[in-house]
């Protein structure tokens, strides 16, 4: 029996070509057009359903990314802005301030020297009033103590010379 195989082997290998038991991979014949018809037809469904969907998406979360930096930026812009309008603000409250402050200073200043003139003056007139009647009583007095001492010094004369005085 090994002999008829291989006799038959024999007269299949010189008459046809071994036919390989594994199934091709692709097949060309009208199966090709079934099968581009179902890849267009899938490639049209995906893009509808899925690509487009998925791209517009996309760029709408891009373009809303896009505008809150955009609007991130002019908020800060804003605000940078603000800020300097609020510093200089401050710098010329301040700076007005200083200057009320000066012209504050400036008028008790002057208010302070009127009213030390005035006290100076008035301290003045009372010392200048007192000595006039202080040099009033000490004039007085030494009227009274040269009338006193005149008499004093004749009474002092009479009883040291023991006999009257004439003057």
């Amino acid at each position: 029996m090994a002999a008829d195989e291989q006799s038959s082997s024999d007269s299949h290998a010189t008459t046809a070509a071994p036919e390989a038991h594994e199934p091709q991979l692709i097949d060309i014949d009208r199966t090709i057009f079934i099968q581009l018809g179902i890849f267009l037809l899938a490639m049209y469904l995906l893009n509808r359903f899925l690509w487009r969907p998925y791209l517009r998406v996309r760029t709408e979360r891009v373009a809303r990314v896009e505008g809150y930096r955009e609007e991130a930026g002019r908020l800060e812009t804003d605000a940078q802005q603000r800020l300097a309008r609020a510093d200089a603000a401050l710098a010329e409250a301040r700076r007005v301030g200083a200057g009320q402050r000066a012209v504050a200073r400036g008028e008790a200043q002057a208010r302070e020297q009127t009213l030390l003139a005035e006290a100076n003056a008035a301290a003045q007139k009372k010392v200048a009033d007192a000595r006039a009647r202080l040099s009033a009583a000490v004039a007085g007095e030494r009227q009274k103590l040269d009338a006193q001492s005149s008499a004093v010094a004749t009474e002092a004369a009479k009883k040291i010379l023991g006999r009257e005085v004439v003057t």
